[in-house]
């Protein structure tokens, strides 16, 4: 699944448009690197957004397509 559509079904930023803006910002990294948002992400990725002054950092656990909003928290873990 491509790491701007990972982002927006999993709930992490609330808009796909706002994660890509991110990705083309620079601001995310996937495993330690500077990523797309054409990017592929797969279980045991570890994700890391720039917001603002913090960091967000969490594993990718599960990849699905559409998700509930109750069951969208199964998808990653914060670390």
């Amino acid at each position: 699944m491509r790491l701007d559509k990972y982002l927006k079904v999993s709930r992490i930023i609330k808009r796909r448009t706002v994660a890509n803006e991110a990705c083309d910002a620079g601001r995310v990294t996937l495993n330690g690197k500077v990523a797309r948002a054409s990017a592929e992400v797969k279980p045991g990725d570890i994700i890391e957004i720039g917001f603002g002054n913090s960091t967000v950092k969490a594993e990718v656990l599960k990849i699905q397509e559409t998700v509930g909003k109750d069951d969208a928290k199964e998808l990653f873990r914060y670390l």
